[in-house]
Formats: C-alpha cells, structure tokens, sequence
C-alpha cells in the first residue's frame, strides 16, 4: 500500500524514521547483554565503548550524529530517492537499515539508555533536538505549500482527495510526528536544566578529568594503588 499511496508511505515513513528508534533506545536494548557476575565479550565490549563516550563529552561529536540523522531523513524524501523506492521495492530494506541506525546514533545521544549515557548536558540536548526537528519541518513545509506533485510515482487516486489534497495531508503526518517526538524531549530537558541547575553529569566528569590529570586515577576511572 506504501508503494502507491502517499500517505500510507509517509506513515511507514514515520515508524521507521520517528517511532523505531527511540523506543529502541528507551527500551534498554543493551542492558540484556550485561548481565551481573561474570560478563560477556559483547558485554564488556558495550561497557568499553560506553566509558569510551563518558570519557569524551563533546557537542561536536553530538552533533556528528544530528547531521547524520537529518541527512537520511532528507535523503529519503527527495523526489529522485522516492521514485526509486517505487521502481526497486528491495530498497525499502536499504531505507529502514539506514533511517533506523541513524535514529538510534541519534537518540543514544539525547536519553539514557544503560550502560549508555548522552555525552552532553541536558541543554544541550534540548538544542540537539531542536535542531533536528527543524529541518524535518521545513521539509515539510516544502512539500506541503508545493504547488506542484513532488511525487508523482505515487497513485494519488484516493477519493475525496486531489492530488495536492493528499500531498497536502501526508506532509500533515510528518510534521506533527516530528513534533510528538522532539518537542517533549526539548520539554523536558529545559524544564529539568531550569529546577536542577547544574548538571550532574556534567560536574562528575569535570571530577573525573580533574583526578586523571592529578595522576589519581587509571584510564578507565578507577583510582590507582598505592604502589
């Protein structure tokens, strides 16, 4: 139905962009993989890479996965990728492996999800957020106030709806799940910066920093022995 029906397209459009990867993410998918007492090798391999993040909270390398985040999406609702998608139905698969692993980069750096921990402070994360949202709109936008058919592989023969009706309502979709998403965590990462102040994340490793260059503690954030 996808394959000819533009709104029912920019739907699964959606589940695969908006909804998949953050309730991969929120649901701990990493956790089951570190069970207590004697670790596995993926085990101690995903707490090796999640010291590796703590140890390196920078916004640019945030921003590395926005920019990834936001060029899939885009790349896949151009008019040149969506005809393709129509012509090779095997492309489908190519399109929710990469809007999924993008998401998921995305959403690792936004919330929580153990042993995982976003690498920047609650603001930041809010403006993070933000600005992936905003592109998602403008495009949007595009494609809504278009006076043209930006698609036009698709069969827009659905009844009661014109051409530029339909378009019209599948950009609808997309924006208010762009919204339904991103708006609540910005939400609640402002909210939570404004009651708290200080991130405490952030002063843990400001600690953590300030120890190792004192020689106090090892590379992985234990404290060194006497000897």
């Amino acid at each position: 139905m996808a394959r000819r029906n533009e709104i029912a397209e920019t739907v699964q459009f959606v589940v695969l962009a908006l909804g998949v990867p953050p309730l991969l993410v929120l649901g701990r998918p990493f956790a089951p993989w570190r069970p207590g007492g004697r670790r596995s090798a993926i085990g101690r391999r995903i707490d090796a890479l999640a010291a590796a993040r703590r140890r390196q909270p920078w916004v640019a390398r945030a921003l590395v996965f926005v920019v990834l985040e936001v060029g899939v999406i885009v790349a896949w609702r151009v008019p040149a990728a969506m005809d393709a998608l129509d012509r090779h139905p095997w492309l489908l698969v190519v399109q929710a492996a990469t809007l999924v692993a993008a998401g998921v980069g995305l959403w690792l750096e936004l919330v929580a999800s153990p042993p995982f921990a976003p690498r920047v402070a609650r603001p930041w994360r809010a403006v993070l957020a933000a600005i992936t949202m905003w592109p998602i709109w403008i495009l949007a936008y595009m494609v809504g106030f278009s006076e043209s058919n930006w698609y036009p592989a698709f069969d827009h023969a659905t009844k009661g709806l014109s051409d530029l009706g339909q378009q019209e309502l599948a950009t609808g979709v997309l924006w208010f799940a762009a919204g339904c998403v991103f708006v609540p965590v910005v939400f609640v990462d402002v909210m939570s910066w404004l009651k708290e102040g200080e991130d405490p994340d952030a002063e843990l490793r400001r600690l953590i920093r300030s120890e190792r260059r004192s020689g106090r503690l090892g590379p992985e954030g234990g404290r060194r022995s006497a000897a």
